[in-house]
């Protein structure tokens, strides 16, 4: 396939659609300490707001990924909830739950040595399965802390065992049309062994859950010097790519916007998914697009559409990839040709062309200048600051 017209690129855009994080609208911090901002959201209400306007001025983020525990309180109606996303433009996406903060999982939730751990995970999880099937979720995203810091803290394969048993008895209990997701990391909090380090042990557990579990890749969960694009190209091949955490990370942890670091890394995964499709004819409409990041400097909002603006960017310049020329580089095994074809892709000026599609679904071309001078912020953060103190509260919580 040549490189595609403008038509082609634009119904590719019209598809890809990015799920913001509900937790990167509200304060957050690092290990040692919170950082507050006056507009950041406290309640599931305001966290949603936020995403309606950045799903307004973006058009290309129209799902919210909600934290059970920090979205839905005990006495929270999904129901309610979701009506509430349904007026701000948007609607509930994937439900993560929290399997790592309580103190019953000072030694993991699903592959705990301690029985009442476990239990309490599944009922955790039960639970997230039935606010999932209310709000219509498509998605039950799953990250574990579990893992030990000392050798011989506990058995190896005994861990192993019990993770496959909790992913198979969730996955088991999803409604029909739903799909688990596996989230890996190489380390933290577990520093001796993590339960799922990589992507193999991911595909492993994925395939030992059932055909309605797979793969998610997080961009910043990767050693240095991995190459994520080849781990997406084989799971795409093995039809086992559920979906992304995007964000871009300086070493082997998350958080940073996407591309602040690396736009070419990012460029070279979506050129990858794009080569799956239009070379290797494999479906990838169902590849879920998310983000996974915690603004702790900059402003929320602008963060989030500073992201989706980039990814729609990148994921642009991968799509005018001349494949077709790529292929016959690839065939006569010059080098330089081959590569010169991602590059050229890659140094295309693709913003005129992402505003031109901006207009035509009726939105400003321009969405950080457009957010800016609607005032949005400066108004929700004094309106955020009275409710905080009428609520007694001296800030909100980013896990509020």
């Amino acid at each position: 396939m040549a490189r595609i017209d403008r038509d082609e690129l634009f119904q590719l855009l019209d598809n890809f659609q990015i799920e913001t994080p509900s937790w990167g609208y509200a304060d957050t911090g690092t290990r040692f300490g919170k950082f507050f901002q006056a507009a950041a959201a406290s309640t599931v209400e305001e966290k949603l707001a936020d995403a309606g306007i950045v799903h307004k001025y973006t058009a290309c983020c129209p799902l919210v990924a909600t934290h059970v525990l920090w979205d839905f309180k005990d006495d929270t109606d999904p129901d309610n909830v979701a009506q509430f996303a349904a007026e701000q433009g948007v609607k509930i996406g994937s439900i993560n739950p929290n399997l790592f903060q309580d103190q019953t999982y000072k030694y993991g939730s699903a592959s705990s040595p301690n029985p009442d751990a476990r239990s309490d995970a599944d009922a955790h999880v039960e639970r997230c399965i039935e606010i999932a099937r209310a709000v219509d979720s498509k998605f039950l995203s799953l990250w574990f802390a579990d893992g030990i810091n000392y050798p011989g803290q506990d058995d190896l394969v005994e861990r192993k065992r019990r993770m496959e048993s909790a992913l198979k008895k969730w996955h088991d209990a999803m409604p029909p049309g739903m799909t688990m997701l596996v989230e890996y990391k190489p380390f933290e909090p577990a520093f001796y062994a993590t339960d799922i380090a990589d992507w193999g042990m991911a595909y492993l557990y994925s395939q030992k859950a059932g055909p309605n579990a797979k793969v998610l890749v997080d961009t910043g969960h990767h050693l240095p010097g991995a190459n994520i694009e080849q781990i997406v190209a084989w799971l795409i091949d093995e039809n086992m790519l559920g979906g992304f955490h995007f964000n871009d990370r300086k070493y082997a942890d998350d958080d940073l916007t996407i591309g602040s670091i690396d736009p070419y890394a990012v460029f070279r995964i979506f050129h990858e998914i794009r080569n799956q499709a239009e070379i290797h004819d494999r479906d990838v409409s169902d590849i879920a697009y998310m983000i996974d990041q915690s603004h702790n400097l900059k402003p929320k909002i602008e963060a989030m559409l500073q992201t989706a603006v980039t990814a729609q960017e990148l994921y642009a310049k991968a799509c005018l990839v001349d494949r077709q020329k790529l292929r016959d580089a690839q065939t006569r095994m010059n080098i330089v040709d081959a590569e010169e074809c991602l590059r050229d892709a890659f140094y295309t000026d693709v913003k005129p062309m992402l505003q031109a599609w901006r207009e035509g679904k009726g939105i400003e071309a321009e969405p950080m200048q457009a957010y800016r001078a609607s005032g949005y912020e400066a108004r929700v953060g004094e309106e955020r600051e009275a409710a905080r103190r009428e609520r007694g509260e001296v800030q909100a919580s980013a896990y509020a």
